[in-house]
């Protein structure tokens, strides 16, 4: 499918905020995008390259995005320089940080330093002054919001497994578990996608953080969870916990007095990544029916796997954790088999 071209304001308009004249730029090109409305393009203005963005303010919230790209710069995070914003038009000139994924850089030789330089980042989340930069709550209206996804658009819409209510039951005693885990945790600045593709590499080889604009205060463990069980990227288990336990340290290290005890932590950890996956697996199947972004269907069997481990590991001591996973296999597992992306799922 061809792109849509830009707006026809839209370089224009940048040019007019950089005081350039309109000789000194090259045609946009276009930049892949994320899983909003929001559409991205480079621009050569005077030998320098910018990033333009088209947000539209009818369904993108654009003062948020600016004043989360601020409180992150103030924390000593590296995010894109703002260079001019059009709230009314929904236009951004934005630095251009690049192609550099964090994704594209890992493997089993390069993650380990690849994710303590991430895992600094999460300290300086984890610094963050809550009370001075009055985030909206990851609260349980949230928090359920984001799992009710999964019995809609994950087993009723994509899978045709509509829930009779005794399914609805049955999933909100889980829901309800992982919910009162969440919010009985610290509480840190979240970012809600930290993750592989929303890390980049800029010229000088440090990480910065993009797609930042959804950030909330909420539990400790989201974040971290999102890195380690990335949902493009897989990493030995046992390992996964040796991070997640360094990190622990790290936060101890830091000053942090209102952590668990590791035991706890590492279980808050689990059911927060169980959320997080069960979230995703209903966001992946409506982008792909409701957008018309089929490509995510393609990770949908490194999340399932995801979420099945953590059933299976807390199945023998909690009831709801048990009769999940029995009904998973149960009902879903078939109708995922028939599924033209189901592969190894």
């Amino acid at each position: 499918m061809t792109p849509r071209p830009p707006p026809p304001a839209l370089l224009p308009w940048a040019l007019d905020a950089l005081g350039a004249g309109r000789s000194s730029a090259a045609p946009l090109q276009v930049v892949a995008g994320d899983a909003s409305s929001r559409r991205y393009f480079r621009a050569r203005i005077d030998r320098r390259s910018y990033i333009l963005a088209e947000a539209p303010p009818a369904t993108e919230n654009n003062e948020a995005f600016l004043a989360r790209r601020d409180l992150l710069e103030e924390a000593g995070i590296r995010v894109p320089a703002l260079f001019a914003a059009d709230l009314e038009r929904g236009f951004l000139l934005l630095e251009d940080l690049g192609d550099e994924l964090l994704l594209g850089r890992l493997d089993a030789s390069t993650v380990a330093g690849h994710y303590r330089d991430a895992c600094d980042i999460l300290l300086q989340l984890a610094a963050v002054d809550l009370d001075a930069a009055a985030l909206p709550e990851y609260d349980a209206r949230l928090l359920s919001e984001e799992l009710g996804r999964f019995p809609t658009w994950f087993a009723g819409e994509l899978l045709g497994c509509e829930l009779d209510r005794g399914e609805r039951e049955l999933c909100q005693a889980l829901f309800g578990a992982l919910c009162d885990s969440a919010l009985a945790q610290p509480r840190v600045l979240v970012h809600r996608d930290f993750h592989s593709r929303n890390l980049m590499l800029d010229a000088a080889g440090a990480l910065a953080l993009i797609d930042f604009q959804d950030a909330v205060a909420g539990p400790l463990t989201y974040d971290l969870v999102s890195l380690l069980r990335d949902c493009y990227v897989r990493w030995p288990a046992a390992q996964v916990m040796d991070w997640a336990r360094e990190h622990r340290r790290a936060l101890l290290r830091s000053g942090r007095a209102d952590l668990p005890a590791q035991e706890e932590f590492l279980r808050a950890f689990d059911w927060m990544g169980l959320q997080r996956h069960l979230k995703v697996l209903g966001t992946f199947a409506r982008l792909s029916l409701r957008d018309g972004k089929p490509g995510y269907l393609a990770d949908l069997p490194l999340v399932l796997a995801y979420t099945r481990e953590i059933l299976a590991r807390y199945a023998p001591q909690e009831a709801a954790f048990a009769e999940f996973a029995r009904w998973f296999e149960q009902r879903l597992d078939p109708a995922i088999a028939a599924q033209p992306w189901a592969g190894a799922a």
